[in-house]
């Protein structure tokens, strides 16, 4: 799966509630990395890519309250869409923060298992090797998995933490803040730094043959460290 990711970024989300002002304001220490605003409602997003032509069917931007935002459905799929993140100091901004919310989980679904689907995952995505494909650090919410558990895949070349188990609680947005170069340096055994080539989605329904959905927002690269 992960070295699907490089082709990717080299190439180049039925909840009524609105995201939280906070989650979409732009803040001091954090730089944009996609926001969705140059992209038109309904359409792919704008410098994404997706690993086959059928992913652009599932992933959408949307809008609602003016904030728009990546809408991800999969069918009985599980095609990843990305973009580049060329200029991302991950020394100066180790922090990725965005925000998401899960509609639909997939049936059966439990990512420890050949059942390996998700209704919300998100990368960061290293360049590593043309043979074997990247490293990527790959973030998910998953319906039964407790959160902080540590999985693998792709023989190790994707370090899997789960961010989030279970239903979405109060108006289903998330905000999310994660320090990518301590998890890329603690899963790989790597003290060096690593240029991010960037960061990719993947809402995923093909293990499990059926329905997969949920939103993403706001992508930032920021300075600081992880909330508690």
């Amino acid at each position: 799966m992960a070295r699907v990711l490089a082709l990717v970024v080299a190439a180049i989300l039925l909840l009524p509630a609105l995201p939280p002002a906070s989650l979409v304001s732009a803040q001091a220490d954090c730089v944009t990395l996609e926001d969705f605003k140059k992209s038109r409602v309904g359409e792919f997003p704008v410098d994404w890519k997706a690993r086959k032509d059928s992913g652009r069917q599932v992933y959408k931007v949307a809008e609602e309250g003016g904030v728009r935002f990546l809408r991800a459905m999969s069918r009985g799929i599980g095609i990843q869409a990305g973009r580049e993140t060329k200029n991302w100091d991950v020394a100066a901004r180790p922090m990725l923060a965005w925000s998401w919310r899960p509609r639909q989980f997939p049936k059966g679904a439990d990512e420890r298992t050949s059942k390996n689907d998700s209704p919300l995952a998100v990368y960061m995505v290293v360049q590593h090797s043309r043979v074997s494909g990247p490293k990527a650090v790959k973030y998910i919410w998953s319906e039964r998995v407790p959160a902080g558990t540590h999985l693998t895949s792709n023989n190790g070349l994707t370090q899997v933490r789960v961010l989030r188990t279970g239903p979405a609680s109060g108006n289903g947005w998330t905000e999310e803040r994660v320090n990518v170069l301590e998890d890329y340096r603690k899963y790989f055994g790597d003290k060096g730094t690593p240029k991010p080539d960037g960061i990719a989605v993947l809402t995923d329904a093909d293990d499990t043959r059926s329905s997969a959905a949920g939103d993403y927002a706001n992508f930032r690269a920021c300075a600081g460290s992880a909330k508690s």
